[in-house]
């Protein structure tokens, strides 16, 4: 009776703290799909995503994860039609602000990765906003993947490291894992553990390819809007359950 009331209690009780993965990334797909299965306009997926984002981000704090990293936007998806492209930029303003009070009171720091070109500048004031007010947070880091793309990432860092090399202030013999690591976007950030796909995709998606040399993958048939946080358990759980090698044997 105590072992069930626990588990009521604490979803992952059985799940310890050591085999929880530090930092969790997930590719957040499907809204589309799902408000078309609704009969309802793509945009309204969207709308349905955020609510998802929101508790996914608040049980993220609540476990004391190190780190959530969500895929807002990929750099492809500027293809889709401006309207979409709008609510999108609308939504991501949106939530900024009026998720501001709720970072900072779970002591949530936000950071964001990819490529500012193309973003509105009334979404990227708040954007910058919330990343300002919540630099000082230690819990949970949040970070928001927004016009990401991770061939575009590593580009630009070849980018700076060349330029470096031609300024004579790095050597290319000096060049490792690490100096490439230091210039990407998510540089001191530790890399994901977890990769979590909703709606049943079984590919990365030009995603932190390479942050996520040997993340563990969950795929999920269920699309972005209908992901639950005992979904999240339950990708946590099993991922808690697999032997990690690394390589080894």
């Amino acid at each position: 009776m105590a072992t069930t009331l626990q588990s009521e209690i604490e979803p992952l009780a059985d799940v310890p703290p050591e085999r929880r993965p530090r930092h969790v990334a997930i590719i957040m797909d499907g809204n589309g799909r799902w408000a078309e299965r609704q009969h309802l306009p793509r945009i309204e997926g969207h709308r349905r995503g955020v609510a998802s984002v929101r508790r996914t981000v608040e049980e993220a704090a609540r476990l004391k994860l190190g780190q959530l990293t969500l895929y807002c936007l990929s750099s492809e998806n500027w293809k889709r039609p401006q309207r979409e492209l709008d609510f999108l930029m609308h939504l991501l303003e949106q939530y900024m602000i009026e998720e501001r009070s709720t970072i900072m009171r779970q002591n949530v720091a936000v950071s964001v990765i990819g490529r500012r070109d193309g973003i509105p500048a009334a979404t990227l004031a708040e954007m910058d906003k919330t990343i300002e007010l919540s630099a000082a947070n230690s819990g949970t880091r949040l970070c928001l993947a927004i016009n990401y793309g991770a061939r575009g990432e590593i580009v630009d860092a070849v980018r700076q490291i060349a330029a470096e090399v031609k300024h004579g202030s790095l050597v290319p013999d000096a060049i490792d894992e690490q100096t490439i690591a230091a210039h990407l976007y998510s540089a001191g950030m530790p890399d994901p553990d977890l990769v979590i796909r909703t709606a049943g995709e079984m590919r990365i998606s030009n995603f932190l390819l390479w942050q996520i040399s040997y993340a563990e993958l969950w795929v999920t048939e269920r699309c972005w809007p209908e992901f639950e946080i005992a979904n999240f358990h339950q990708a946590i759980r099993d991922f808690a359950a697999r032997d990690r090698k690394f390589g080894g044997l």
